[in-house]
């Protein structure tokens, strides 16, 4: 959780991303919730208020390109991480706490 509020906290979401330090932007705007945050604002604020986003433009075309890289990459990493994670656990242990959730009486 705390790497999620870190990610968070330096994409733009709670605070302008042009007001902090410009190693801060760069890594803010390297993970998908900056252009998500972008996305939205652009979506439901007037263009007049572009002005406080980096370059001063709401940049469409980056935010449909970055977050269209990021789906692509998880669709294609997905599957082959979570096959290599299935192969590491061995059959019994899934079994053995499967039994434990099952025996708590959910």
């Amino acid at each position: 959780m705390l790497g999620t509020t870190v990610l968070f906290g330096i994409s733009g979401i709670f605070t302008p991303i042009a007001t902090q330090p410009a190693w801060m932007q760069w890594a803010g705007q390297a993970f998908p919730p900056y252009w998500l945050g972008l996305g939205v604002r652009s979506a439901l604020l007037p263009a007049n208020l572009a002005a406080v986003e980096i370059g001063h433009s709401w940049r469409p075309l980056a935010t449909v390109g970055v977050l269209g890289a990021w789906a692509i990459a998880g669709l294609v990493l997905a599957p082959v991480l979570l096959r290599r994670a299935a192969r590491r656990e061995a059959g019994s242990s899934v079994a053995a706490r499967r039994e434990r959730v099952l025996s708590r009486g959910i």
